[in-house]
């Protein structure tokens, strides 16, 4: 009885240490001995710098030794060996440092430290063999973790043997109280074999000089690809005070793709990029730092001190790991004329505000008593494009609004408040007999509207909130809502752009003259749309059916300018239209896009001049498109219409990047069917809005993610929030699938795939609880039936097994051993002007001292043949 009991005991130990793996981290760890250095008891991780995620992971703390700099702009290294030779793989980043103190850290592997000290100064240099920079932080850049399946691979045979950790002390003022600090980076590690090697493409400028005063300096950096495919997931920008904006790109075939765009005076963290770029053999990659002399009586040249500057573009990328590269580097600039035609993007400055570059900079005095935790929310604008990249647009089934009783749907727009406003035509339609020949409208006997034609609906379950607009209109079209909430609205019948406060029943101010349709400064001839720029007040107006121009007014309503034309024979060219329909306002690049509907396009315009930018045009709109609408951090949303007879493209919503023009997705709803969907909105968070004068009804659309998300919560499963401060970078990885189908395909795998894996931990956690308890019921009805057959009450089966042998083999089957290497390699010859000192090549090493119709019916107005439908 004694050798089951053992058996039992050994039993439960076996699950007991099974278990640990599904347990906290910090429960079970395995401390790293390192004798070749003491550390201070105030540093907060260093007394465990090697803990042990379960079976494969681990995590490795590297933090300076307690020091205290004497001097401004002090460079500190120290290095930490890897504690196992076997190969393993970093899929984290976590830094430990704050800019009140650290200017930016670097991480380096390499196999050779410069020095054996528990600490010294970079001067010596970092490593004494090639060094490979692993890791960069800056200005409280968030966390960085890796996309599922990649990591960096180190150790091994041909990994780095150790990590060098330089921290860049530039304001040591806050050292007044001689404390200690312990700044560093968490890796995580694991030995898992990861099936994408991760690596980092550097890029930058060595020979930039910015004249004193000058107010535009561009840096221009292009290099040949030459290797295997490469896919990148992420991106960060680098310069010192005078750097405005960074971009980078790729580019094939003459066309432009961004990789990443930011301002480098923002957190310098690794952000995620937006939508998968892949890179072939013979694209080039090319990056823009814009800078400006304003302030300088003195060339400022590339080097590493506050008064020199820098152009850096950092590029995170996967590779499959038979042709995986750790790091590769572009210094030159291989094609300047291909830089005529960048995107204007990259010569617009990202605004920072005044009091977040006080703090960047160092003024830590003028905000000591401020809370630094907004910062973050700062970057929030494009850091919350880049988050939430991985996404696929489907019909949010919950939304009611489908059920609510309207008329023909004509526009769509979101309020201060981000609710939902609805323009429509209750009771009236727009059909052949509306309009004569001259587009006099023929049904003013059935006077105006007696609806509320304006509601306005909660988001998230179509309450009505607020309802105006009664009597005032014949046939609605276009809607806006300007910054303060005030409705701008056009009617097609009335020939006029309506002006009203949310409450008011009279308009604030009318364009254009009742029932009497023109071309002139005063007349319009069924306007379409009308848009207000949030920063200037302009009034923009699309007229219309009969007329083919953009009219711009000033914020009271004076005549300012007019641009565009009838569409000729032939192909259309830039500025001609054929019913310019919809307007979407890009007021962070200073356009105005214009879908233009019979032409089945989008232009785009210039706003202070009317000058035509760029066109985006698809096979897949087919020969309409009826409306679009910008997101600000770069996606256009938009629909067509339906095909013509024997054409088979298909009545669809369609998001695109704005900055190259790519589909990025395509959707159709599940419930009903889209009839003819008339206008489009979409909202920060990507949620979408169609409305459709057919079928008398708005859609709401919303990324896969989110609906998953909220089914998550409703079946009562916890979930566990990621920190606001921590970016995750979570790219596909893969590439855009080719057609419609393919991607609903991949939609629906996505949906499963997650909803299915919910659950997993909770589950296996409960079998392997379970399953102890079960064995030993069995075994004890096993030795109840022995005894009774077998041996007699007295009979004893004896077991000849160790538990100590067993536990010892437990016990010796640990360990494991992080090794980072080989993500960012130094750049030899990096140097200018007060920057030979630092032989740590590359990145960031500075000093800083200073610190016709649509025939809803809506009949066309164009005499050209085949005759549109209106709307």
């Amino acid at each position: 009885m004694a050798g089951f009991i053992n058996s039992l005991i050994i039993l439960l130990l076996l699950f007991q240490n099974i278990c640990l793996g599904f347990r906290s981290p910090l429960s079970v760890f395995k401390r790293y001995k390192d004798t070749s250095r003491s550390l201070s008891s105030e540093c907060l991780g260093s007394s465990q710098p090697v803990i042990s995620f379960g079976l494969s992971d681990f995590a490795l703390d590297i933090r300076m030794p307690a020091v205290t700099p004497k001097q401004s702009d002090t460079y500190l290294c120290m290095s930490v060996p890897l504690p196992v030779d076997d190969e393993v793989y970093v899929v984290d980043f976590k830094p430990h440092a704050s800019m009140d103190t650290v200017h930016h850290m670097l991480l380096f592997g390499c196999n050779e430290p410069s020095s054996t000290e528990n600490y010294w100064d970079c001067d010596e240099g970092t490593c004494k063999d090639k060094s490979n920079i692993l890791y960069a932080w800056a200005r409280n850049a968030p966390p960085t973790r890796l996309p599922k399946g990649v990591g960096f691979r180190v150790g091994g045979e041909t990994g780095s043997r150790y990590f060098v950790l330089q921290v860049h002390y530039g304001d040591v003022s806050a050292f007044r109280d001689k404390h200690k600090d312990c700044s560093g980076v968490t890796l995580h590690l694991t030995h898992q074999k990861q099936p994408l090697i991760a690596g980092m493409y550097l890029m930058m400028s060595v020979n930039t000089v910015i004249p004193p005063g000058k107010k535009v300096v561009d840096a221009d950096i292009a290099c040949y690809y030459k290797r295997s495919p490469m896919h990148l997931f992420a991106y960060r920008v680098h310069t010192h005070r005078l750097g405005k904006v960074v971009s980078g790109y790729r580019v094939r075939n003459g066309q432009w793709t961004l990789i990443g765009r930011q301002s480098p005076q923002l957190p310098q963290a690794f952000y995620p990029v937006k939508y998968p770029v892949d890179i072939s053999y013979d694209d080039i990659l090319a990056a823009r730092c814009v800078f400006s002399g304003e302030g300088r009586t003195t060339e400022t040249h590339i080097g590493g001190t506050a008064n020199d500057e820098m152009c850096n573009f950092y590029i995170m990328y996967y590779m499959e790991a038979k042709h995986a590269v750790s790091y590769m580097t572009c210094t030159q600039n291989a094609n300047p004329e291909m830089f005529r035609n960048i995107p204007q993007e990259a010569n617009i400055p990202i605004p920072v505000k005044s009091d977040v570059l006080k703090v960047m900079h160092g003024h830590h005095e003028e905000t000591k008593d401020s809370d630094a935790s907004y910062l973050l929310p700062q970057a929030k604008t494009e850091e919350a494009v880049i988050l939430d990249q991985d996404f696929h647009i489907a019909e949010a089934l919950e939304w009611p609004g489908l059920d609510l009783k309207l008329g023909q749907v004509s526009g769509l727009a979101l309020d201060p408040e981000n609710n939902l406003v609805v323009f429509h035509r209750g009771d009236h339609v727009w059909d052949e007999n509306s309009f004569d020949s001259k587009f006099v409208y023929q049904q003013r006997g059935l006077g105006p509207i007696e609806q509320n034609t304006i509601i306005v609906l909660n988001p998230s379950n179509a309450k009505l909130l607020h309802a105006t607009g009664k009597s005032l209109f014949y046939l609605p079209h276009g809607l806006s809502v300007d910054k303060n909430g005030n409705y701008w609205v056009t009617d097609v019948a009335l020939h006029q752009v309506f002006k009203l406060g949310a409450n008011d029943k009279v308009p604030l101010l009318v364009l254009g003259v009742a029932l009497q349709p023109g071309s002139d400064k005063n007349h319009f001839c069924q306007p379409t749309d009308v848009a207000v720029d949030p920063i200037t007040g302009s009034i923009y107006v699309s007229d219309g059916y009969c007329n083919s121009r953009i009219i711009q007014f000033s914020p009271n309503g004076m005549y300012v300018m007019q641009w565009g034309e009838e569409t000729s024979l032939g192909r259309p060219r830039p500025g001609q239209f054929r019913i310019p329909h919809s307007l979407a306002l890009i007021p962070d690049l200073s356009q105005l896009c214009v879908a233009d509907r019979e032409n089945g396009r989008i232009q785009c315009f210039r706003l202070e001049s009317g000058k035509f930018t760029r066109e985006i045009k698809h096979k897949a709109f087919g020969r309409e498109l009826f409306a679009v609408s910008y997101v600000p951090g770069g996606l256009l949303f938009a629909v067509n219409g339906m095909p013509y007879p024997g054409e088979a493209e298909s009545v669809q919503g369609f998001v695109m990047n704005f900055s190259t023009g790519e589909i990025i997705d395509t959707f159709i709803p599940v419930r009903k069917s889209f009839e003819m969907p008339h206008d489009i909105v979409a909202s920060e968070d990507r949620t979408v809005f169609v409305g459709d004068v057919h079928a008398k009804t708005v859609w709401k659309f919303a990324s896969a993610e989110k609906m998953e998300h909220r089914s998550v919560k409703k079946a009562g499963i916890e979930v566990q929030e990621t920190k606001e401060s921590e970016t995750v970078v979570e790219a596909r990885l893969k590439n855009k699938p080719e057609s419609t189908d393919s991607l609903k395909s991949m939609e629906k795998q996505h949906l499963v795939r997650q909803a299915s894996t919910t659950g997993v931990s909770f589950v296996l956690i409960t079998t392997l609880l379970i399953i102890p308890v079960v064995v030993l019921m069995a075994i004890l009805v096993f030795i109840r039936w022995r005894k009774t057959t077998v041996y007699g009450a007295d009979g004893e089966h004896k077991h000849d097994s160790s538990s100590g042998r067993i536990l010892g083999r437990l016990r010796g089957k640990g360990g494991g051993g992080i090794n980072l290497g080989n993500f960012f390699a130094n750049h030899k010859g990096y140097s200018r002007k007060g920057f030979d000192r630092l032989s740590t090549e590359g990145s960031d090493q500075e000093k800083d001292e200073d610190n016709g119709t649509d025939s809803e019916e809506e009949c066309s107005a164009s005499p050209l043949p085949p005759a549109p439908s209106s709307s």
